[in-house]
């Protein structure tokens, strides 16, 4: 990531590390990025100190509120493979996510637009409740085999995670935060990002795809040293006095 990326990102506090995320909830390895990351976190000695910001990124801008294909279906038309293959590449990915902690159930898995799935993660945002809802937006959608693009739908999870459900509806109905996800998306692509999860590590490195968690705790520590220098380590006694004395000459304060 070129250094003038960092001017996209607002500055963080001196004593965070802010870690920014693009990601779809219709991403099977953005889940799985999800969980790594967060086993990273729990090795990580700072882990207090780092604020996520999920982003919005849409695989697929141009899908219908809900497909009526299968996921194996559409994995065939999308790579031009048979149903064997997109079956083969769909087990593939269950089985890492079993590694992970996730229990992926493609066969329920209901393809839908996540335009309206992103506009909720920005309310969600407003409320504090932002990781919240992207891990329940998540399971709801490859575990319990959720319509996440249907308005009810989305109610319903946004209330699960004490959202105001009557707030949440006219946000979605309005179109509140469908701004906030298009310029989450021009951003992505004025940063090059084409694929997803996308790290951001302290608005200047950036970290492609669901790495394991000891690359992104490597990525952590190195951000955090660059950003963050340990103090001096003073030995001997510390002169405070004014003047000069024992070695060393202090600056007398001026009125």
């Amino acid at each position: 990531m070129t250094a003038s990326a960092s001017s996209l990102f607002a500055p963080s506090a001196p004593d965070r590390l802010r870690v920014d995320i693009w990601s779809d909830i219709a991403c099977p390895w953005c889940y799985i990025g999800k969980r790594r990351f967060e086993a990273a976190l729990q090795n990580f000695a700072h882990a207090r100190e780092v604020e996520v910001v999920w982003h919005s990124f849409e695989l697929d801008p141009s899908a219908p509120e809900r497909s009526p294909h299968s996921m194996a279906e559409m994995l065939a038309r999308k790579y031009g493979r048979s149903a064997a293959d997109a079956q083969g590449m769909m087990d593939h990915v269950t089985r890492v996510a079993q590694e992970d902690g996730l229990d992926y159930q493609f066969g329920r898995t209901q393809l839908a637009n996540t335009f309206l799935a992103h506009q909720l993660i920005h309310l969600a945002a407003e409320h504090g409740q932002q990781d919240a809802l992207k891990e329940r937006l998540l399971h709801a959608y490859f575990t319990e085999g959720a319509h996440v693009g249907d308005l009810e739908t989305l109610v319903r999870l946004a209330q699960e995670v004490g959202l105001d459900p009557v707030e949440a509806r006219a946000a979605l109905q309005n179109g509140t935060h469908a701004q906030a996800v298009r310029q989450d998306e021009a951003q992505a692509q004025a940063l090059g990002i084409s694929g997803v999860p996308f790290f951001v590590l302290g608005g200047k490195y950036g970290v492609s795809g669901a790495q394991d968690s000891s690359v992104l705790l490597g990525a952590l520590n190195q951000v955090w040293q660059e950003t963050h220098p340990a103090p001096l380590t003073m030995l001997g006694q510390a002169q405070t006095a004014e003047g000069c004395e024992d070695g060393s000459c202090a600056v007398p304060e001026r009125s």
